[in-house]
């Protein structure tokens, strides 16, 4: 009995792979706590404007309003625009460039990077090269000029922020690539004349995507400090409100309304935080030498 309950065991592990890394991830609590707070942060992010009823740019009373003052619960900045306002229209911009940026990044990277790996030769020295240029420059630098050439949108920031961030993710496609091509039954799909599209995109990759998923998530915290940083620079949009504009454009300020920066950094710190302990659960959830203990 107990051979035959083993057995079912590992078919279901293998008819359900998905939901045996969500079981392996409900037992990282630190990882269950980071998904409930981005839950949250989202939530909140979506809905609360609407129900706040308070616009972020609305200059609502007297500059530096402590918090709590005439029922502005985190208080008012240089202008007198309600930080908590703020909070809950930037925290839509900063998610947004966040994902579009690493959504834009893992495209670029995994598609370079499957290339190079799968045909290897004259095509992998070429993206390699192309790949090493890019990690190279100085990725703020670069940043910065793509913005400035473009003019700052949360589009043009998103695609800045991702053409400086692939690199990382296609090294990483291209090593799974040379891994998994030498696999036996990638070797069987070859030899029954499957094209090399179908190998690359459906047999190959599907393979490969544990480390993406990982890397993917843990970009879409790099691409939200990035975008506090253009946004403090001033490089951002300055007609959408971001927890990184808020922090930026309060600066100066900073001793006379502490409030104005500290509330918007917590914000960014808390949303990076819940992205890196979700990243840290699914490295360990999609490890498979963990399921077996």
């Amino acid at each position: 009995m107990s051979g035959d309950a083993q057995s079912d065991k590992q078919n279901v592990i293998v008819q359900n792979p998905w939901l045996e890394t969500w079981r392996m991830y409900v037992k990282n609590k630190t990882a269950v706590f980071g998904l409930l707070l981005l839950i949250a942060i989202i939530v909140v992010t979506l809905f609360a404007p609407g129900l706040y009823g308070v616009n972020s740019y609305d200059i609502v009373w007297a500059p530096f309003g402590l918090p709590g003052e005439n029922g502005f619960l985190l208080g008012t900045d240089y202008l007198g625009r309600d930080i908590l306002a703020g909070i809950f229209y930037g925290g839509r911009a900063t998610m947004a460039v966040g994902l579009s940026a690493a959504c834009c990044a893992v495209f670029l990277g995994v598609f370079i990077g499957a290339l190079a790996g799968f045909y290897g030769k004259w095509v992998d020295t070429f993206l390699m090269r192309v790949t090493e240029f890019f990690q190279v420059l100085p990725p703020l630098l670069f940043a910065m000029v793509l913005v400035a050439l473009f003019s700052p949108s949360l589009v043009t920031i998103s695609l800045a922020i991702g053409l400086v961030s692939w690199p990382s993710v296609a090294r990483l496609t291209r090593g799974e690539f040379l891994k998994i091509k030498r696999l036996e039954y990638v070797v069987a799909a070859k030899a029954l004349s499957a094209s090399n599209r179908r190998i690359i995109w459906k047999i190959i990759l599907p393979n490969c995507l544990p480390p993406l998923i990982v890397s993917a998530t843990l970009n879409v915290g790099s691409a939200i400090l990035f975008e506090a940083g253009l946004s403090f620079l001033g490089l951002g949009d300055p007609n959408v409100m971001s927890w990184g504009l808020m922090i930026g454009s309060n600066r100066d300020y900073i001793f006379q309304s502490w409030w104005a920066v500290t509330f918007p950094g917590l914000a960014i710190f808390l949303t990076v935080l819940s992205v890196s302990l979700i990243g840290d659960g699914l490295t360990d959830a999609l490890n498979p030498k963990l399921r077996e203990l």
